[in-house]
């Protein structure tokens, strides 16, 4: 662990090096791409230079020992080793934990996709529920939240919402939210009491920039139409709206929700930047066939990752096992203690198999 740690601050100096050469300041990419490398270390070598620093101070004071001292001395001595072993086995564990490999997508803005899967209106009124949920989160970070496109049901839900949000560390807070959401409960719309089970299907992809995804012009397919309200009425005059279709891909993404066409067109190219990232990123990662279905699955109920359940005040996290009560809270977007349980639970295996 320890000739690991002095390659990374050998490597984070030669990072300040490169940087600072003018060839490298001039290339925007090349730049970019340092910068992250050194900010994805910087934790690492500034704990690993904490604990090297208390570990310097508790030797200079343990030789203090040796010193002729009186009793009342020595006994301050003795207390102050005593407090520098304690804060040098505390920054051990936390250098342990900054060991473990971060994400390089942590601090990144996001885009979320919502879409209701089995249960029919149920479904896209819990669609509804997870945007005011994941949206008042958000704001209570002083985040941005901005709509790119959504499809309403008649009952007031939507089959499908997709937005962005902006701000520092979204991703690390909300990719845990990927995957099938599980709500039982009774529909306002059922007379005999009846519990339904209905599902949603939440993706999270983090924003890519434009430097980093070259996507060639010519295999790309635009078309521009009316925007449409609810009801499937022109909702403005001009063709505003828009439809990006990545041909070698097949992926189409669409953008209806501002009034201009050029910002439509932005927001568009924003959603197929991220996602064409993601598999590319997944590729990496695993081998995978199915591209985003693996991240969110069918929609089926028994691929739950949490499940809400109304009828008994409780939700419950199937990864980690973790169950809360009071679900209009949460669902208000009190999410931090199921957040960090999670993001806990991912840090402990990381470390784990870091240290095996």
């Amino acid at each position: 662990m320890w000739d690991r740690l002095k390659q990374i601050e050998r490597r984070y100096k030669e990072l300040d090096q490169q940087m600072a050469r003018p060839e490298i300041a001039t290339d925007l990419k090349q730049l970019q791409t340092l910068a992250r490398e050194k900010a994805s270390i910087e934790d690492v070598v500034t704990k690993y230079q904490q604990y090297r620093a208390t570990s310097r101070e508790l030797e200079k004071t343990k030789s203090m020992l040796t010193s002729e001292h009186d009793e009342e001395m020595s006994a301050l001595v003795k207390k102050e080793i005593e407090n520098l072993e304690a804060r040098l086995e505390r920054q051990l564990q936390e250098l342990k934990l900054a060991l473990v490999p971060k994400d390089a997508s942590d601090e990144r803005d996001i885009i979320m996709e919502i879409r209701a899967g089995t249960g029919g209106d149920e479904a896209s009124l819990f669609a509804a529920d997870l945007f005011r949920m994941y949206t008042r989160y958000a704001q209570s970070k002083g985040w941005e939240v901005d709509i790119i496109n959504s499809s309403e049901s008649g009952v007031d839900g939507f089959k499908e919402i997709v937005f962005e949000i902006k701000g520092k560390g979204a991703f690390s807070h909300l990719k845990y939210e990927r995957g099938v959401h599980r709500v039982q409960r009774v529909p306002v719309t059922e007379s005999s009491g009846r519990i339904h089970t209905s599902t949603a299907t939440v993706a999270v992809l983090p924003q890519a920039e434009e430097v980093e995804l070259a996507i060639n012009p010519d295999e790309l397919k635009i078309d521009f139409y009316h925007s449409r309200g609810a009801g499937g009425q022109n909702v403005n005059k001009l063709a505003t709206a828009v439809r990006i279709t990545h041909l070698p891909t097949g992926m189409v993404s669409t953008c209806q929700d501002e009034r201009s066409q050029l910002r439509n067109r932005k927001k568009a190219m924003a959603v197929l930047r991220a996602r064409l990232l993601d598999v590319e990123r997944r590729k990496q990662e695993e081998e995978i066939t199915k591209q985003r279905r693996l991240q969110v699955g069918t929609g089926e109920r028994a691929e739950k990752i949490r499940t809400y359940n109304f009828p008994q005040d409780r939700i419950t996290d199937h990864r980690i096992g973790l169950t809360l009560h009071n679900l209009p809270r949460i669902l208000g977007g009190e999410l931090g203690e199921l957040i960090d349980a999670l993001a806990t639970s991912e840090r402990a295996k990381q470390l784990e198999g870091q240290l095996a």
